[in-house]
């Protein structure tokens, strides 16, 4: 393969950092955008002789398409997925056929409460009620495990809620696929919930002996000479397999995580005194550049576990300029503001990302609501110090200080993770707001600006407004705007 003498000399100047890089073909357009914790090692890997003789077809296909090559350098491996996420869904590389198509991985849905339950499959899990399995990478262990507990277990396949006579009419599972027709009264809606506990309890992997079964059957199978049925059952067990480990592999993970969230809220009860384990966490970040597009997050959690559907987001609407504890404050009375007229439930524990005066911000609206004995505390993240609500109230060289847990400790693990998801969602909406902003900016009208320097110019003056009063030598100082750039934009904003 020929590389681009272009590419070459791209290629000995990477850095060894984490970002995203840029696929161009001939005509300069975008066609693959991709992720890296390392640049370097991963744009060269694309390059290698041994990747073109072992890659799979669409691959061979991208890098006999590479013409040339741009990167962004980002703070860590998390910020650079954020960032190829919403480059793809902007852009819609051709090679992305992933995000392009907006697809996500199957997963089989059962629902208790239908009176003859059956299995379906879907792409995205909601918060009904209803039991999930997966998600499946393997569309195809899914799908095989589907067609599996139906034919073992005698479940129905057809859509309507309670099937009925009319709906056997014209129907032949009970023959084809050892269907226990509910629907003509073969079996009653008791001895139905059985069979449905039994595939469950399969599907949890509860019952290997059924799987030592269909291997029995294939050995059989092969014995007798009858290779393509052996072929066909032993990638059936196979598919199998790989839909139930999944499933238990999934099932001892969250048993891990949710044993270590309610160690780490009983270790937090303990440590700030509470009367009773935090169950119900609400935490609270700011995001924003120089004031600009200012948004703050709530993340709920219970018993460690972070729960996305109790999540919410704020647009920031009377604080102006940098002032992240007005922010904070603003956020913490609109919500529980809003908890107290319509009488919802308050949690445990309130969690602010920040140290003293974030806190003391918070504190002061609680009150002020009637909240006193709502706890509340504040996580610093420079030494993962946690303020207890006391020092909200306290002058300087008071007597309490900073809790400090072991790094090991359930409950800064919970704390940190909650403040983390707290800081990444509010993170995320304001990226959304401010590339909304972005493409709608008079900078714009600029002749040759893209959207790396119109980000570098708003994160830089923090508005137009102070980006239109800047001097030359000031517009200059942006790292990539040069004499001829700064003169342009200059130009531009001052016909208007």
């Amino acid at each position: 393969m020929s590389v681009p003498e272009k590419v070459k000399r791209k290629l000995q100047t990477l850095p060894d950092k984490p970002g995203v890089y840029f696929m161009r073909d001939q005509q300069g357009k975008i066609i693959y955008v991709g992720k890296a914790s390392s640049l370097r090692n991963r744009v060269r890997s694309y390059f290698r002789q041994g990747t073109l003789r072992s890659a799979e077809p669409k691959l061979r296909g991208l890098i006999r398409s590479i013409a040339d090559f741009d990167i962004l350098v980002l703070r860590n491996e998390a910020e650079a997925t954020i960032t190829e996420g919403r480059l793809i869904k902007e852009y819609r590389p051709r090679y992305n056929v992933l995000f392009r198509d907006d697809k996500r991985f199957l997963l089989m849905r059962i629902d208790l409460v239908e009176p003859f339950p059956r299995f379906t499959t879907c792409r995205i899990k909601k918060e009904d009620g209803a039991i999930y399995f997966g998600p499946y990478a393997n569309s195809a262990a899914a799908y095989t495990a589907k067609e599996f507990v139906e034919k073992e277990f005698g479940l129905r396949v057809c859509r309507p809620t309670v099937p009925g006579p009319a709906d056997y009419k014209h129907c032949m599972n009970d023959v084809i696929r050892f269907c226990s027709a509910p629907c003509i009264g073969r079996v009653d809606q008791e001895t139905y919930r059985a069979r449905v506990d039994e595939a469950l309890s399969f599907m949890r992997g509860e019952q290997p002996e059924r799987l030592a079964s269909i291997r029995k059957a294939m050995e059989r199978a092969a014995e007798n000479q009858d290779f393509e049925q052996a072929a066909a059952l032993r990638d059936t067990l196979f598919l199998l397999q790989e839909a139930v480990k999944r499933r238990i592999r999934g099932a001892k993970s969250l048993e891990l995580k949710t044993e270590e969230g309610r160690a780490g809220v009983l270790q937090l009860q303990q440590a700030l005194g509470l009367p009773k384990p935090p169950s119900v966490i609400e935490t609270y970040d700011i995001s924003n550049i120089s004031g600009t597009f200012a948004v703050g997050s709530m993340v709920s959690a219970v018993d460690g576990l972070p729960q996305r559907n109790r999540y919410r987001l704020f647009r920031i609407k009377t604080i102006k300029g940098s002032d992240d504890p007005g922010m904070m404050a603003e956020v913490i009375r609109r919500r529980y503001s809003r908890v107290l007229r319509e009488k919802g439930t308050l949690p445990d524990l309130v969690i602010l990302d920040g140290g003293i005066t974030q806190l003391r911000a918070a504190r002061r609206e609680l009150d002020a609501l009637g909240l006193q004995s709502l706890p509340a505390i504040g996580l610093a993240k420079k030494f993962e110090e946690i303020y207890p609500m006391e020092m909200a109230y306290e002058s300087q060289g008071a007597q309490h200080q900073p809790i400090l847990f072991p790094e090991d400790a359930s409950a800064l693990k919970v704390c940190k993770q909650i403040r983390d998801e707290a800081h990444r969602f509010a993170l995320t909406y304001h990226r959304r707001l401010r590339m909304k902003r972005l493409r709608e900016s008079r900078l714009d009208e600029v002749p040759g600006i893209g959207e790396k320097r119109k980000l570098l110019l708003l994160s830089h003056f923090g508005s137009i407004a102070r980006l239109k009063r800047a001097s030359l030598e000031e517009i200059q100082s942006v790292p990539g705007v040069g004499p001829a750039m700064a003169t342009s934009i200059k130009e531009t904003l001052s016909r208007r």
